[in-house]
């Protein structure tokens, strides 16, 4: 779970183009100034790529923080 939240932290820090954004499991569009709809596009896209998969709708409305996105990312991973 280590490595997928640096790769996140990675992927946050090219979205919103601050190296200072550190991600954990409770990270929330609240706690990153521009995480508005559009830059949640753009970050489910660049996630998408980093990991070599795609989410479903239900998963993206499904996910609260960036702790669903990484446990979404490990069972993938595992299959």
């Amino acid at each position: 779970m280590e490595e997928i939240y640096e790769r996140l932290n990675h992927v946050f820090q090219d979205v919103f183009d601050d190296e200072n954004i550190k991600v954990n499991e409770n990270t929330t569009a609240d706690d990153i100034e521009d995480w508005d709809s559009l830059e949640h596009i753009n970050l489910v896209v660049a996630v998408e790529q980093e990991f070599g998969m795609k989410f479903n709708m239900s998963e993206v409305t499904t996910m609260k923080n960036v702790g669903d996105m990484a446990k979404i990312v490990q069972e993938r991973k595992t299959k």
